[in-house]
């Protein structure tokens, strides 16, 4: 009996230990996993610095190249300002030159000579002035009158109107050739229609206004 229970204690101890030693292996199993996991965060964070580290490089390699192109167009600048400022004393000094030339050449004489011409015209404008003026023009000398065109002779018509007639709230002119006295030939003409050349302008109470090409509108009378 004692035996029995002796194994059985073996067994149990032996138990507890493969649970312990399972739980422990676990344990170290999710921490190589959780460290795994985060060398790999580590790993994308600073691949992600590297190639924030590179482009930054970039940048600052384009920007010494752009200095050192400013740097070269300023010392350019500074070349030729230093070749142009003499130049441009050059340039004062002859101008000034010029003018004390011209300011000699204004002689007594000349100033002379120049206000006798000022004093020849000053007579010449007085001389002017004190001119008569001339008359006014009298009638005969004044322009006709350009004479009054006559007016065209009106057109006859190439129809005879007969009246008017309404349709539909609407007037219509009745006109007919002269050379016909049928009812057939009978025409309604409404405003904007046409009679051969003739075509209808406006139709008002006693009368008819008919535009014919190149003529101006001619009025016809109603009977």
């Amino acid at each position: 009996m004692r035996a029995a229970t002796f194994q059985t204690l073996i067994i149990g101890l032996l138990c507890l230990a493969v649970a312990g030693l399972s739980g422990g292996l676990y344990n170290q199993y999710q921490r190589v996993a959780e460290l795994q996991s985060t060398n790999t965060q580590y790993r994308q964070t600073l691949d992600t610095l590297q190639r924030d580290s590179d482009t930054l490089k970039d940048t600052q390699e384009e920007q010494q190249y752009a200095l050192k192109d400013l740097k070269q167009m300023v010392d350019s600048g500074e070349q030729q300002a230093n070749t142009l400022d003499p130049m441009l004393d050059q340039r004062a000094q002859e101008i000034q030159e010029l003018r004390d030339g011209l300011a000699a050449r204004a002689t007594a004489a000349d100033m002379t000579a120049l206000r006798a011409r000022l004093e020849h015209v000053e007579q010449q404008l007085l001389g002017l002035k004190t001119q008569p003026s001339p008359p006014p023009p009298t009638s005969s000398a004044t322009k006709p009158k350009k004479a009054a065109r006559p007016k065209p002779a009106p057109l006859s018509p190439p129809f005879t109107v007969l009246g008017v007639e309404s349709r539909g709230g609407e007037r219509f002119l009745a006109v007919i050739p002269h050379d016909s006295r049928a009812l057939m030939d009978v025409r309604l003409l409404h405003r904007g229609e046409e009679f051969g050349a003739w075509q209808l302008k406006v139709l008002e109470p006693n009368s008819a206004i008919f535009a014919v090409a190149a003529q101006p509108d001619q009025t016809v009378h109603l009977p």
